[in-house]
């Protein structure tokens, strides 16, 4: 199957990286890693203008959606920017709240910053978030505060324990939908974060040089960034052809083969940069940090593959 974005599709993509280019992530990301989230806010609320946090709200609710190809081309662009927050558990949300009117036009809208705790009791940016939802074995609670933030593999990753008791919302929330949904923001985020990798690496070893030439024309770095190259784009059509079936199976099999294929990335660029790319200074860090926390986000790879081998919710 030849998987083919129309004009309006490649242009969203475009807008969005445009947008994203002019706000400078980087800087955004550090302040948000300290707990300084005025910035961060401010992008998002530019991302929700853009309508990417509409597109997983139904249209009766202000939203725009199902729409998860354009959520998907939405994610592959947030990843390569690296954008924090916590942006798979606000479309999470959005699928766990179903139909909870006084919730969803605010995700849709982007006045609402939503958090999720499932299968842990702590969840991504707590701090931030202004809606806090834990999934419990008798539903889907509102929590009504965090404990103290927790240290993370990505900085920007901000864990924090979230108050138990609250409001209960529903007693019967979609979770498998929702598991779908967060598994796809995932593997399309970790898309992007291979490929700002793959090209920031490819520009740095057109510039480092040893023994009087640029790196990049020894034949054992081409064929590492080769690799790379290949099993990104191997990942990609994964994940736009899981976004048209929505499959259990087939999202689990794009997770687990864009995840994989960005922390390979990763590695590679980190082995290129050399001393450089280990410093938390240099913006590399931001990526590779990101790579590494989006692979076991949501589903680990064993968790992935044994749903691909099991057939998912694939019908016969």
């Amino acid at each position: 199957m030849r998987f083919l974005l129309d004009r309006e599709q490649r242009a969203f993509a475009a807008s969005l990286d445009a947008l994203l280019t002019s706000a400078d992530t980087p800087s955004v990301i550090r302040d948000w890693s300290r707990g300084e989230h005025g910035s961060g806010r401010a992008l998002w609320r530019r991302i929700a203008e853009a309508g990417v946090f509409a597109l997983a709200v139904p249209e009766e609710y202000d939203g725009m959606g199902p729409r998860p190809v354009e959520l998907a081309l939405a994610f592959v662009e947030l990843g390569r920017h690296a954008v924090p927050g916590p942006l798979v558990e606000t479309v999470t949300a959005a699928v766990l709240l179903d139909k909870t009117e006084r919730l969803l036009p605010r995700l849709a809208s982007g006045e609402t910053m939503a958090t999720v705790a499932y299968d842990s009791p702590y969840a991504l940016d707590g701090d931030a978030a202004t809606t806090r939802l834990a999934l419990t074995p008798d539903g889907l609670h509102l929590a009504f505060g965090h404990g103290p933030v927790r240290p993370s593999l990505d900085p920007a990753r901000r864990l924090t324990a979230l108050t138990p008791g609250g409001e209960l919302l529903t007693s019967t929330p979609p979770v498998e939908q929702a598991l779908i949904w967060a598994r796809l923001a995932v593997a399309a985020q970790a898309l992007g974060v291979g490929l700002a990798l793959l090209d920031r690496t490819v520009a740095y070893v057109g510039q480092r040089t040893q023994f009087g030439a640029p790196i990049g024309s020894f034949q054992a770095v081409k064929h590492r960034l080769a690799d790379a190259k290949i099993a990104l784009e191997f990942a990609r059509p994964l994940l736009f052809g899981a976004a048209l079936t929505m499959d259990s199976a087939d999202i689990a099999a794009a997770k687990v083969t864009a995840c994989e294929a960005a922390y390979t990335t990763a590695r590679t660029a980190l082995q290129l940069h050399g001393a450089i790319g280990y410093t938390a200074e240099h913006d590399l860090s931001l990526w590779l940090t990101k790579a590494r926390a989006l692979r076991t986000a949501w589903g680990t790879p064993d968790e992935c593959r044994a749903l691909v081998v099991s057939g998912g919710g694939r019908r016969s």
